[in-house]
């Protein structure tokens, strides 16, 4: 059998606690069961947000790496730094795509711009308007396939090849004069790793 131990008095000089009001006893009852569910509901829904975020951006990752044409849109930074395509502003109608294998890796970019856009786009490229040879498609039937380019609208059209030495991309640009006012450029940028 085991002895039960005595217990402690309390000491002469302090004074008894009083009974815990009921109300009281209610209201700490649930602020404690507020802040154990902050605790717990805060971190939950933080990792709600970040999963459904993390999802969302791979569905857009999926979508720009499975595209198989031209998309809508600026190319990034990093595509038109790399391929060295300065799409100018102002431009409309822009359009990209990037294709890659362990050859060649393409960018396609397409935009609309006016007079003094392509003529910073051309001088940025470090060649001046006069470059442009009419008449000459300089975009093979190749690219023009797998970006959906038809070059046999009203022109004038005019094309350029901007070679350079490995590994800096060499263009080939096609400029259609229909409007001179506002030309539209096709850009096909092409480097070598």
């Amino acid at each position: 059998m085991i002895a039960s131990l005595p217990h402690q008095a309390a000491p002469p000089d302090e004074p008894r606690r009083p009974v815990e009001d009921p109300r009281h006893k209610a209201k700490r009852r649930a602020l404690t069961l507020l802040i154990i569910g902050l605790l717990i509901g805060v971190p939950a829904g933080y990792l709600v947000i970040s999963a459904n975020q993390s999802r969302n951006s791979g569905k857009d990752k999926e979508a720009k790496y499975s595209a198989t044409g031209l998309t809508p849109g600026w190319p990034s930074k990093v595509q038109r730094r790399l391929y060295q395509v300065p799409v100018p502003h102002p431009a409309d109608y822009i359009a990209y795509y990037e294709t890659n294998n362990w050859k060649t890796s393409r960018l396609y970019v397409q935009f609309r711009t006016n007079s003094a856009g392509l003529d910073s786009f051309l001088g940025t490229m470090g060649l001046r308007r006069d470059a442009l040879k009419k008449d000459d498609i300089t975009i093979g039937s190749r690219d023009q396939k797998i970006s959906g380019w038809n070059f046999t609208g009203p022109g004038p059209w005019s094309g350029l090849t901007r070679k350079q030495k490995n590994p800096a991309p060499t263009q080939d640009v096609v400029v259609n004069m229909s409007d001179p006012n506002y030309p539209m450029v096709y850009v096909v940028s092409r480097t070598v790793p």
